[in-house]
């Protein structure tokens, strides 16, 4: 897994609206890059509207949020749309870059093992090397706690 020091991984992906962003398009600006399992899930509505609920904070800081994750470009639409999620959610359906940032790992459910994400988020310097890893990341507040390691 990318860890503080090392350069960010370039990535450029298809947000909720089918734009294209990339990270390289966006140095000289500090980025949130946040990795979640599923679009609409609890767990993930709660980091989410965290993030929503602290955008201001961020603006402020010159910060850009983006949440990723391995559903279709609909999926992040819709995810967007029903909890007015001011930024950008990158639809990773293939999990490319999920495996890049090391985040497409093994888990396991009630006894089942499958693959997914491990909500991690990555904070990238403007010079585009990473600030601070957050893994095995807790939602709820955890907005707050990446604002606060930006300070």
């Amino acid at each position: 897994m990318p860890n503080v020091g090392d350069i960010a991984p370039d990535i450029t992906l298809p947000d909720q609206s089918g734009q294209t962003v990339s990270l390289s398009a966006l140095r000289g600006k500090t980025v949130v890059l946040f990795f979640y399992p599923k679009a609409d899930t609890p767990g993930c509505t709660i980091e989410a509207c965290g993030f929503r609920d602290s955008k201001a904070n961020y603006d402020s800081s010159d910060t850009v949020l983006l949440g990723i994750s391995p559903d279709t470009v609909s999926a992040q639409s819709n995810f967007a749309e029903k909890f007015n999620l001011p930024y950008s959610l990158l639809a990773d359906a293939d999990h490319q870059v999920a495996e890049a940032y090391e985040v497409w790992v093994e888990r396991v459910n009630y006894g089942k093992k499958y693959m997914g994400i491990e909500r991690t988020t990555f904070v990238i310097a403007p010079d585009g090397t990473l600030s601070h890893v957050f893994r095995k990341v807790k939602t709820d507040g955890h907005a707050e706690a990446v604002l606060a390691a930006l300070k």
